[in-house]
């Protein structure tokens, strides 16, 4: 089999590989020219437990090869970003370019599968982009079994540090447009997947994905909102958390200084979008992750005002939106960051050790890439990430200095 692969980001490069593995021929297809060199170098350009060593082995065997266009195969999977625009509106710019990127390969018996997390209905934008630029072929629709192009829809749902094992052994969704497609879709990733294949509608496997992380947002969400309230109400919220757990039925998680990342801060608008008059608890929850990262600035800025007058130094500790990743999309660290820099010109130092330069959007502003020893002497400590290296640490902090620790890794 060969199958072509749009988009080598954190999950395409991943599924790339172990299809590879499993003996299927891969092309992958990427814009980056950068990250096309590293790859054919047997490299990888994010960090991934285990994902190195595949790469390199299945680049050396010839099962991998990446390039900026696509190719003649059997299947095609795109993977690419869907972020959002403007107001929470999702762009499905990238989805269109892939499509149209493969559509001109395409033959009778391909399957094409969107793996990117997307709005309902995106597989049948997906079907009607193939459709208009080949109309001799018969792409798959909702209402007829009768087709010889199959278009599925099959959310990613692993965690980023342990990528590898949930892609073999999670269950994965396999959204069909039609019944056949679905099959057709689950043949495929049967190839590796040890989890269930469970098969339903292109729509519903879109809604799932959704539903998942809007779900884990809401979840977040009343755990910030209850930092909120214990701050007012001089409480220790990682005491309350803790003691209200010991009910059987309760699981709160524990707060932080917002929400990042390509999934949990994203999707849920994808819903909102859709359903705005309807989906009033899931759009709440994403106002109060998104507003939670100016309640953790305000909290510096209160720490400063008791330094009027004085040179001080605000440390940022971990800037990836979770720990012991260097993904740092979306993620509230790096917004708090910039933004306190703006503040406070020449103040801010920052800790990320899963980096080694400062973000884009981070560079050309005063803040300087630091040790967590230089770090931890500054005025104002300000933890952000819980990342291992941290919690490999006991620092005893003196007592002209503020600690502002938002996980709650030095406070417990």
């Amino acid at each position: 089999m060969k199958l072509c692969i749009c988009g080598l980001g954190y999950i395409g490069l991943p599924t790339a590989a172990v299809f590879a593995s499993n003996g299927v021929l891969v092309n992958g297809v990427e814009v980056n020219q950068n990250t096309i060199d590293i790859i054919n170098q047997g490299k990888i350009h994010i960090i991934e437990p285990g994902l190195g060593e595949i790469v390199k082995s299945v680049v050396e065997s010839g099962h991998l090869k990446v390039s900026d266009k696509a190719c003649e195969a059997d299947g095609y999977i795109i993977c690419v970003p869907t972020p959002f625009i403007g107001d929470h509106e999702p762009d499905l710019s990238y989805v269109d370019a892939a499509a149209k990127e493969i559509a001109p390969y395409i033959r009778r018996g391909n399957t094409v599968i969107l793996e990117s997390t997307s709005p309902v209905g995106t597989t049948e934008r997906v079907a009607a982009i193939i459709r208009g630029m080949r109309p001799e072929l018969n792409v798959a629709t909702e209402s007829s079994e009768d087709c010889d192009v199959y278009l599925a829809y099959c959310p990613e749902r692993v965690l980023a540090g342990n990528t590898l094992n949930e892609l073999a052994n999670n269950d994965r969704i396999i959204g069909g447009i039609n019944k056949i497609s679905a099959r057709k879709a689950a043949e495929i990733y049967g190839i590796f997947v040890k989890g269930e294949l469970l098969q339903t509608n292109a729509r519903t496997g879109e809604m799932s994905k959704l539903t998942e992380n809007a779900f884990r947002d809401v979840n977040i969400a009343f755990a910030n909102e209850l930092s909120l309230i214990c701050d007012r109400l001089d409480i220790d919220v990682w005491e309350l958390i803790s003691l209200a757990n010991r009910h059987p039925r309760v699981n709160i998680l524990n707060p932080g200084p917002g929400v990042g990342g390509h999934c949990i801060a994203v999707d849920p608008w994808f819903i909102v979008s859709k359903t705005p008059k309807e989906a009033q608890i899931i759009n709440m929850a994403r106002h109060i992750n998104d507003n939670k990262p100016e309640w953790v600035k305000e909290q510096v800025r209160k720490a400063a005002a008791d330094l009027y007058g004085k040179s001080f130094k605000i440390a940022c500790l971990g800037l990836a939106f979770k720990p012991d990743i260097d993904d740092l999309r979306e993620s509230p660290s790096v917004y708090i960051t910039r933004d306190l820099a703006g503040e406070f010109p020449g103040s801010v130092l920052a800790v990320e050790p899963n980096i080694s330069e400062l973000p884009a959007n981070l560079q050309g502003l005063d803040i300087s890439l630091v040790s967590l020893e230089e770090a931890l002497k500054a005025d104002i400590v300000l933890l952000l990430v819980d990342h291992k290296e941290f919690k490999a640490v006991k620092p005893v902090f003196r007592e002209d200095q503020k600690l502002i620790d938002t996980r709650g890794l030095w406070l417990r």
